[in-house]
């Protein structure tokens, strides 16, 4: 499982991950190179949830540039160019939107966080592009502890750091990422 805050400032972006990763059937893993952030021609891209759409998302696809014309409305950017790429790449890729999934857990197959021109964004299963008024955004099995903590003067480290006590698919070390507006 996952735990991934971002917090949007007003000069840049801050995603920051766990770095514990577990199959379906429970057995852990952590490892340097499976790192949950990857930096995508000018995206941040950090995933949580099913491994398979991470992956290809963090290291098959390759985004849309970001044009000077497009920085005049990011938020439109990511639902008129960079959501139909990222579709078509996971498709193109065997993904299967349709596919049945273990509604046990939280219902959410895979989810997102975007930065792109130093903004967040926080992009669902369905590829539904979304943004917090406050900047603050979590995504993950410990995703609801550490924003609690955003929300109550937390730092994104420190955040973490309460996720990862309790909820037992938060672990450390912690990666930090940053894109700046």
């Amino acid at each position: 499982m996952t735990t991934i805050i971002g917090i949007e400032y007003d000069d840049k972006s801050v995603i920051v991950a766990d770095s514990r990763v577990t199959d379906d059937g429970g057995r852990v893993y952590s490892h340097p190179v499976m790192r949950k952030i990857a930096r995508r021609g000018s995206l941040l891209i950090a995933g949580a949830g099913e491994v398979a759409p991470c992956d290809i998302a963090q290291n098959v696809w390759v985004p849309p540039v970001l044009t000077a014309k497009d920085k005049k409305d990011i938020y439109r950017f990511m639902i008129v160019k960079v959501m139909p790429s990222l579709r078509k790449c996971l498709v193109d890729n065997g993904y299967n939107f349709d596919e049945a999934h273990d509604k046990k857990q939280d219902g959410q197959r895979f989810q997102f966080l975007i930065a792109c021109g130093g903004e967040l964004f926080d992009i669902d299963q369905d590829l539904a592009v979304m943004k917090s008024e406050e900047g603050f955004y979590a995504i993950g099995s410990g995703g609801e502890f550490a924003l609690g903590a955003l929300y109550a003067g937390a730092d994104a480290i420190k955040a973490m750091e309460i996720a990862s006590r309790v909820s037992a698919f938060t672990f450390p070390p912690f990666y930090q990422e940053e894109q700046s507006k």
